[in-house]
């Protein structure tokens, strides 16, 4: 992934140094589970860790023979050892190395991800406890529905980051397995109580049965929490954008002193930040299709994976990482009109109490189709300029069973808030 999109925690993580560093630390794991139960001679396990190093700029070298990137790094590791270096890849195959490796780096991103998630959550949950009370309108294919509350709005995206946070905890453990099985899985020269030994060492569970390779669901899974995560993401952003339009105008990203928006608008203030997180998500999602794809492979395994993974595991992880950095930032630094979202509240004469109206002449004794059209003709007449309110109150079938205590209540906004309470009790805001 470029710099532009990237955390430094994720740029270490998944560096060529790190990522062949936890190569090393399979085989070193191997080693000591072959010690462990008197496969190899006592003492190597010790030698080796003390003098096995790599470099990357040999194994490059290397490969360039070997055409291969386990060997060349096998050979590489060996050429700083005496002796004892035999036993660096002893019983083993490359991906019992490789995705052993993998399942080290996905569970320490995924962990980094469910972090910024967390921290993301705690600022969604700081916002609407701020806002529970600063009335909107809500609406609904782009048109005004009835009040809500921006706290409210945004409580709604908390309970969506504690499912995002739940899948993503549970795709962890899915993904945080390894193989120590060799080349097809049947344990032939590694037995299954020394990997089992060499997982535990390494922090990671066992896979029940492997092939050559772990099977590619578990990496599925942990894509897929990724992907919806980041969709999340671009549900929010998108709101954002939809509520800084200039007519709407009800929120804005933070602009800077000195910022520009246009290198020819001077007074352009636009929301590029949640356009970049929207535009990230596709990416995500592309890369989803690529790891569903991979799930199959040839028998006990082919190619086909490989270079696939190598792209969109460590992009992903990396891009969401900075999606979460970056909504959590616009989040917390996000400017809210109060005024804004009354005066917007209020366009056509509280129109969006159509539905009290009609309630209020059922209960009165009147047809739901009678009421609904009384309703809707006075809306109509808001449709064409007129103020809904004068519009109900002059109405003879209206004024004719509702008094104007009942009229009343009917344009109460609070109405429509008054378990909001409840909402944010169960989401702990």
């Amino acid at each position: 992934m470029i710099e532009r999109y990237s955390t430094p925690e994720m740029i270490r993580l998944w560096s060529p140094e790190n990522k062949t560093q936890r190569w090393l630390d399979a085989e070193i794991a191997v080693c000591a589970g072959l010690e462990h139960f008197g496969q190899i001679p006592e003492g190597t396990t010790e030698k080796i860790r003390a003098g096995a190093k790599f470099d990357l700029a040999r194994m490059a070298e290397l490969e360039k023979e070997t055409r291969h990137d386990v060997m060349a790094f096998v050979k590489n590791v060996a050429e700083n050892l005496g002796e004892e270096g035999r036993y660096v890849h002893y019983g083993v195959t490359s991906y019992d190395i490789v995705d052993t490796a993998l399942a080290l780096l996905l569970k320490e991103s995924a962990t980094q991800v469910i972090e910024r998630a967390k921290a993301l959550r705690e600022v969604i949950r700081a916002r609407a406890s701020e806002h529970k009370d600063t009335i909107m309108i809500g609406r609904t294919h782009g048109i005004h529905a009835e009040p809500i509350t921006f706290g409210f709005k945004l409580a709604t995206w908390l309970d969506e980051m504690n499912n995002n946070i739940t899948r993503l905890e549970t795709a962890r453990t899915s993904v945080a397995v390894g193989k120590i099985s060799g080349a097809v899985g049947t344990h032939a020269n590694i037995s299954p109580e020394v990997e089992a030994y060499v997982l535990a060492g390494l922090g990671l569970g066992v896979a029940p049965i492997s092939t050559q390779i772990i099977a590619r669901d578990r990496h599925a899974e942990l894509m897929s929490a990724l992907t919806i995560t980041a969709c999340s993401l671009e549900r929010f952003a998108t709101e954002i954008r939809n509520l800084a339009r200039t007519e709407i105008r009800e929120v804005q990203e933070y602009f800077a002193q000195g910022q520009k928006g246009s290198s020819a608008m001077p007074h352009k203030r636009n929301p590029w930040n949640c356009e970049t997180v929207s535009g990230l998500a596709r990416v995500v999602r592309g890369n989803l299709g690529a790891m569903l794809e991979s799930m199959a492979t040839w028998h006990e395994r082919d190619l086909t994976n490989s270079s696939v993974e190598r792209i969109i595991l460590p992009d992903t992880t990396t891009l969401l990482d900075w999606m979460l950095w970056k909504f959590a930032n616009i989040l917390e630094t996000l400017i809210v009109y109060p005024e804004n979202m009354k005066r917007n509240l209020k366009l056509m004469g509280d129109l969006v109490c159509s539905e009290q109206i009609m309630l209020s002449l059922i209960a009165t004794g009147m047809s739901r189709e009678e009421a609904y059209g009384v309703a809707q003709r006075n809306a109509a007449k808001s449709w064409a300029g007129e103020d809904f309110r004068t519009s109900v109150e002059t109405d003879p079938d209206v004024v004719a069973r509702l008094s104007k205590q009942d009229v009343e209540h009917c344009f109460d906004i609070h109405y429509h808030l008054k378990h909001l309470k409840h909402t944010f009790e169960v989401l702990d805001i």
